[in-house]
Protein backbone atom coordinates (compact mmCIF):
# COMPACT_ATOMS: atom_id res chain seq x y z
CA UNK A 1 0.00 0.00 0.00
CA UNK A 2 3.17 2.21 -0.49
CA UNK A 3 3.00 3.60 3.75
CA UNK A 4 5.55 5.57 4.60
CA UNK A 5 7.57 4.74 8.12
CA UNK A 6 5.75 6.58 10.26
CA UNK A 7 2.44 5.63 8.86
CA UNK A 8 3.56 2.34 9.84
CA UNK A 9 1.57 2.46 13.38
CA UNK A 10 -1.77 3.35 11.86
CA UNK A 11 -1.29 0.47 9.82
CA UNK A 12 -1.02 -2.25 12.46
CA UNK A 13 -3.75 -0.15 14.70
CA UNK A 14 -6.09 -0.29 11.37
CA UNK A 15 -5.38 -4.36 10.84
CA UNK A 16 -6.15 -4.41 14.81
CA UNK A 17 -9.82 -2.35 14.20
CA UNK A 18 -10.43 -4.74 11.19
CA UNK A 19 -10.06 -7.88 13.61
CA UNK A 20 -12.14 -6.16 16.38
CA UNK A 21 -15.20 -5.60 13.82
CA UNK A 22 -14.91 -9.02 12.48
CA UNK A 23 -14.95 -10.93 15.27
CA UNK A 24 -17.94 -8.50 16.48
CA UNK A 25 -20.35 -10.50 14.16
CA UNK A 26 -19.69 -14.26 16.20
CA UNK A 27 -20.26 -11.57 19.61
CA UNK A 28 -23.86 -11.19 17.83
CA UNK A 29 -24.02 -14.51 17.56
CA UNK A 30 -23.86 -15.46 20.74
CA UNK A 31 -25.94 -12.45 21.98
CA UNK A 32 -29.27 -13.62 19.77
CA UNK A 33 -29.27 -16.87 21.39
CA UNK A 34 -29.64 -15.39 24.71
CA UNK A 35 -31.44 -12.57 25.08
CA UNK A 36 -34.61 -11.07 23.03
CA UNK A 37 -33.89 -8.33 20.40
CA UNK A 38 -35.00 -4.88 22.34
CA UNK A 39 -32.73 -6.03 25.35
CA UNK A 40 -29.26 -6.75 23.31
CA UNK A 41 -30.08 -3.49 21.32
CA UNK A 42 -30.48 -1.14 24.20
CA UNK A 43 -27.90 -2.25 25.85
CA UNK A 44 -25.72 -2.51 23.33
CA UNK A 45 -26.13 1.28 22.38
CA UNK A 46 -25.98 2.33 26.34
CA UNK A 47 -22.72 0.43 26.42
CA UNK A 48 -21.43 2.24 23.65
CA UNK A 49 -22.20 5.49 24.67
CA UNK A 50 -20.45 5.01 27.91
CA UNK A 51 -17.25 3.99 26.06
CA UNK A 52 -17.35 6.95 24.29
CA UNK A 53 -16.70 9.12 27.22
CA UNK A 54 -12.95 8.46 27.76
CA UNK A 55 -12.67 9.19 24.27
CA UNK A 56 -14.46 12.44 24.63
CA UNK A 57 -12.12 13.40 27.33
CA UNK A 58 -9.00 11.98 25.01
CA UNK A 59 -9.71 14.68 22.40
CA UNK A 60 -11.03 17.27 24.72
CA UNK A 61 -12.53 18.80 21.62
CA UNK A 62 -15.75 21.44 22.98
CA UNK A 63 -18.86 18.91 23.08
CA UNK A 64 -21.18 20.87 20.49
CA UNK A 65 -24.55 20.16 18.46
CA UNK A 66 -25.74 22.34 15.77
CA UNK A 67 -29.48 22.66 14.01
CA UNK A 68 -27.31 21.84 10.80
CA UNK A 69 -25.61 18.46 12.20
CA UNK A 70 -29.04 17.34 14.42
CA UNK A 71 -30.65 16.21 11.19
CA UNK A 72 -27.82 14.14 10.34
CA UNK A 73 -27.62 12.55 13.84
CA UNK A 74 -30.96 11.94 14.39
CA UNK A 75 -31.14 10.10 10.66
CA UNK A 76 -28.10 8.01 11.31
CA UNK A 77 -29.50 7.23 14.86
CA UNK A 78 -32.75 5.60 13.59
CA UNK A 79 -30.82 4.06 10.41
CA UNK A 80 -28.52 2.57 13.14
CA UNK A 81 -31.22 1.46 15.27
CA UNK A 82 -32.77 -0.20 12.14
CA UNK A 83 -29.45 -1.83 11.18
CA UNK A 84 -29.27 -3.32 14.81
CA UNK A 85 -33.03 -4.81 14.13
CA UNK A 86 -32.24 -6.41 10.82
CA UNK A 87 -28.33 -7.96 11.36
CA UNK A 88 -30.12 -9.17 14.88
CA UNK A 89 -32.47 -11.25 12.40
CA UNK A 90 -30.25 -11.94 10.04
CA UNK A 91 -28.06 -14.15 12.32
CA UNK A 92 -30.47 -15.41 14.61
CA UNK A 93 -31.63 -17.22 11.69
CA UNK A 94 -28.16 -17.08 9.45
CA UNK A 95 -24.59 -17.37 9.77
CA UNK A 96 -22.44 -14.57 11.16
CA UNK A 97 -19.97 -15.15 8.56
CA UNK A 98 -22.47 -14.90 5.68
CA UNK A 99 -23.82 -11.77 6.77
CA UNK A 100 -20.53 -10.01 7.26
CA UNK A 101 -19.22 -11.20 3.74
CA UNK A 102 -22.86 -10.06 2.27
CA UNK A 103 -22.81 -6.70 4.37
CA UNK A 104 -19.52 -5.37 3.45
CA UNK A 105 -18.67 -6.42 0.32
CA UNK A 106 -22.62 -5.12 -0.67
CA UNK A 107 -22.65 -1.86 1.48
CA UNK A 108 -20.07 -0.26 -0.73
CA UNK A 109 -21.63 -1.42 -4.32
CA UNK A 110 -24.54 0.02 -2.80
CA UNK A 111 -23.42 3.20 -1.64
CA UNK A 112 -21.88 3.89 -4.85
CA UNK A 113 -25.03 3.55 -7.02
CA UNK A 114 -26.82 5.86 -4.41
CA UNK A 115 -24.58 8.45 -5.02
CA UNK A 116 -24.73 7.46 -8.62
CA UNK A 117 -28.36 7.88 -9.07
CA UNK A 118 -28.68 10.87 -6.40
CA UNK A 119 -26.11 13.00 -7.62
CA UNK A 120 -26.49 11.46 -11.50
CA UNK A 121 -22.49 10.77 -11.60
CA UNK A 122 -21.38 9.48 -14.96
CA UNK A 123 -19.60 6.18 -14.91
CA UNK A 124 -16.13 5.30 -15.89
CA UNK A 125 -15.56 1.81 -18.12
CA UNK A 126 -13.84 0.69 -15.11
CA UNK A 127 -16.32 1.31 -12.77
CA UNK A 128 -19.32 -0.10 -15.08
CA UNK A 129 -16.73 -3.39 -14.60
CA UNK A 130 -16.62 -3.34 -11.34
CA UNK A 131 -20.41 -3.12 -11.49
CA UNK A 132 -20.96 -6.09 -13.10
CA UNK A 133 -18.32 -7.75 -10.99
CA UNK A 134 -20.64 -6.78 -8.19
CA UNK A 135 -23.63 -8.74 -9.65
CA UNK A 136 -21.60 -11.78 -10.33
CA UNK A 137 -20.19 -11.81 -7.03
CA UNK A 138 -24.13 -11.26 -5.40
CA UNK A 139 -25.13 -13.80 -7.56
CA UNK A 140 -23.13 -16.65 -5.99
CA UNK A 141 -23.42 -15.49 -2.52
CA UNK A 142 -26.93 -14.84 -2.48
CA UNK A 143 -27.29 -18.25 -4.37
CA UNK A 144 -29.58 -16.63 -6.83
CA UNK A 145 -29.49 -19.31 -8.91
CA UNK A 146 -32.06 -20.93 -6.26
CA UNK A 147 -34.72 -18.59 -5.60
CA UNK A 148 -36.53 -20.36 -2.94
CA UNK A 149 -34.12 -20.83 -1.03
CA UNK A 150 -33.14 -16.92 -1.17
CA UNK A 151 -36.50 -15.76 -0.44
CA UNK A 152 -36.48 -18.04 2.72
CA UNK A 153 -33.16 -17.65 4.01
CA UNK A 154 -31.49 -14.40 6.22
CA UNK A 155 -29.67 -12.85 3.47
CA UNK A 156 -32.89 -11.04 2.30
CA UNK A 157 -31.71 -9.26 5.82
CA UNK A 158 -28.19 -8.78 5.34
CA UNK A 159 -29.21 -7.06 2.08
CA UNK A 160 -31.09 -4.41 3.85
CA UNK A 161 -28.36 -4.23 6.38
CA UNK A 162 -26.08 -2.96 3.33
CA UNK A 163 -28.60 -0.72 2.18
CA UNK A 164 -28.75 0.78 5.51
CA UNK A 165 -25.78 1.28 6.12
CA UNK A 166 -25.11 2.89 2.94
CA UNK A 167 -27.01 5.73 3.86
CA UNK A 168 -25.71 5.39 6.78
CA UNK A 169 -22.29 6.08 5.11
CA UNK A 170 -23.81 8.86 3.02
CA UNK A 171 -25.35 10.74 5.99
CA UNK A 172 -22.16 10.36 7.70
CA UNK A 173 -19.86 12.18 4.67
CA UNK A 174 -22.18 15.01 4.68
CA UNK A 175 -22.42 15.61 8.43
CA UNK A 176 -18.51 15.94 8.58
CA UNK A 177 -19.02 19.63 7.40
CA UNK A 178 -21.16 20.52 10.52
CA UNK A 179 -19.54 18.36 13.57
CA UNK A 180 -16.71 16.29 14.33
CA UNK A 181 -16.75 12.21 13.46
CA UNK A 182 -16.17 11.20 16.82
CA UNK A 183 -18.83 13.68 18.55
CA UNK A 184 -21.20 12.33 16.05
CA UNK A 185 -21.07 8.60 16.40
CA UNK A 186 -21.42 9.98 20.31
CA UNK A 187 -24.76 11.44 19.81
CA UNK A 188 -25.87 8.63 17.59
CA UNK A 189 -25.29 6.52 20.63
CA UNK A 190 -26.79 8.50 22.51
CA UNK A 191 -30.01 9.20 20.73
CA UNK A 192 -30.58 5.43 19.73
CA UNK A 193 -30.06 4.80 23.29
CA UNK A 194 -32.97 6.70 24.58
CA UNK A 195 -35.07 5.84 21.57
CA UNK A 196 -33.85 1.86 21.99
CA UNK A 197 -35.12 2.48 25.72
CA UNK A 198 -38.36 3.66 24.71
CA UNK A 199 -38.99 0.78 22.59
CA UNK A 200 -37.86 -1.82 25.03
CA UNK A 201 -39.52 -0.16 28.09
CA UNK A 202 -41.92 -3.03 28.49
CA UNK A 203 -38.88 -5.78 27.76
CA UNK A 204 -37.24 -7.03 31.23
CA UNK A 205 -34.21 -4.93 30.57
CA UNK A 206 -32.67 -6.56 33.85
CA UNK A 207 -32.53 -10.12 32.91
CA UNK A 208 -28.89 -9.57 31.05
CA UNK A 209 -27.65 -9.42 34.88
CA UNK A 210 -28.80 -12.79 35.18
CA UNK A 211 -26.85 -13.94 32.32
CA UNK A 212 -23.25 -15.78 32.32
CA UNK A 213 -19.63 -14.77 31.85
CA UNK A 214 -20.20 -15.35 27.62
CA UNK A 215 -22.89 -13.05 27.37
CA UNK A 216 -21.26 -10.07 29.06
CA UNK A 217 -17.96 -10.60 27.02
CA UNK A 218 -20.25 -10.61 23.98
CA UNK A 219 -22.06 -7.75 24.74
CA UNK A 220 -18.76 -5.96 26.24
CA UNK A 221 -17.38 -6.87 22.78
CA UNK A 222 -19.88 -5.95 20.50
CA UNK A 223 -20.66 -2.40 22.27
CA UNK A 224 -16.91 -1.50 23.38
CA UNK A 225 -14.16 -2.97 21.22
CA UNK A 226 -16.38 -4.11 17.93
CA UNK A 227 -17.88 -0.45 17.73
CA UNK A 228 -16.31 2.34 20.24
CA UNK A 229 -12.71 1.65 19.90
CA UNK A 230 -12.90 -0.05 16.10
CA UNK A 231 -14.56 3.24 15.08
CA UNK A 232 -12.15 5.33 16.81
CA UNK A 233 -9.17 3.82 15.61
CA UNK A 234 -10.56 4.29 11.81
CA UNK A 235 -11.32 7.66 12.49
CA UNK A 236 -8.07 9.16 13.41
CA UNK A 237 -6.25 6.59 10.96
CA UNK A 238 -8.48 8.37 8.01
CA UNK A 239 -7.23 11.81 9.45
CA UNK A 240 -3.92 10.34 9.36
CA UNK A 241 -3.19 8.54 6.40
CA UNK A 242 -6.34 9.42 4.17
CA UNK A 243 -9.66 8.13 3.87
CA UNK A 244 -8.72 6.24 0.61
CA UNK A 245 -5.83 3.73 2.14
CA UNK A 246 -7.74 3.65 5.17
CA UNK A 247 -11.03 2.62 3.64
CA UNK A 248 -8.94 -0.10 1.47
CA UNK A 249 -8.57 -1.89 4.99
CA UNK A 250 -12.28 -3.12 5.28
CA UNK A 251 -11.11 -5.73 2.73
CA UNK A 252 -10.05 -7.54 5.73
CA UNK A 253 -12.80 -7.47 7.71
CA UNK A 254 -14.59 -10.78 5.78
CA UNK A 255 -11.80 -12.83 6.59
CA UNK A 256 -11.53 -12.06 10.50
CA UNK A 257 -15.33 -12.72 10.05
CA UNK A 258 -15.39 -15.90 8.50
CA UNK A 259 -12.37 -16.68 10.96
CA UNK A 260 -13.71 -16.14 14.05
CA UNK A 261 -16.78 -17.70 12.86
CA UNK A 262 -15.33 -20.73 12.29
CA UNK A 263 -13.12 -20.75 15.68
CA UNK A 264 -15.71 -19.29 17.91
CA UNK A 265 -19.32 -20.61 16.51
CA UNK A 266 -17.42 -24.02 14.36
CA UNK A 267 -19.74 -22.33 11.37
CA UNK A 268 -18.40 -24.08 8.14
CA UNK A 269 -16.72 -21.84 5.91
CA UNK A 270 -19.25 -22.41 2.51
CA UNK A 271 -17.19 -22.36 -0.63
CA UNK A 272 -20.17 -20.25 -2.51
CA UNK A 273 -19.90 -17.07 0.69
CA UNK A 274 -15.96 -17.29 -0.02
CA UNK A 275 -15.75 -17.25 -3.80
CA UNK A 276 -18.41 -14.57 -4.03
CA UNK A 277 -16.70 -12.43 -1.12
CA UNK A 278 -13.40 -12.27 -3.00
CA UNK A 279 -15.37 -11.40 -6.34
CA UNK A 280 -17.16 -8.91 -4.83
CA UNK A 281 -14.43 -7.11 -3.40
CA UNK A 282 -12.32 -7.33 -6.54
CA UNK A 283 -15.90 -5.24 -7.56
CA UNK A 284 -15.82 -3.02 -4.63
CA UNK A 285 -11.86 -1.77 -5.81
CA UNK A 286 -12.55 -1.40 -9.26
CA UNK A 287 -15.59 0.81 -8.43
CA UNK A 288 -13.22 2.80 -5.98
CA UNK A 289 -9.38 3.00 -7.82
CA UNK A 290 -9.14 6.14 -9.62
Amino acid sequence: MNLKNDDRLYAYLLIFAMLLWGGGWSALKILTSAMEMDVVIFWRFFLMSLAFLPILYFFKIPLTLTRGSFKYILGSSFLNIAFMVFSFLGIKYGLAGAGSVIITTFSPIMTFLLVAVIFKSRLSTRQYFGLLLGLVGGYILLQLNNFSLFIHSSNIYFLLCALIWAGVTLLSQHSQKHIHPVHYSFFISVIATFFSFIYAYNANLGAVFEQDLKFWISLIYLAVLGQTVATTIFFIASGKIGSQKTSSFMFLVPFFALLSAWLILNEPLQMHIIVGGIISMFAVYFINKK
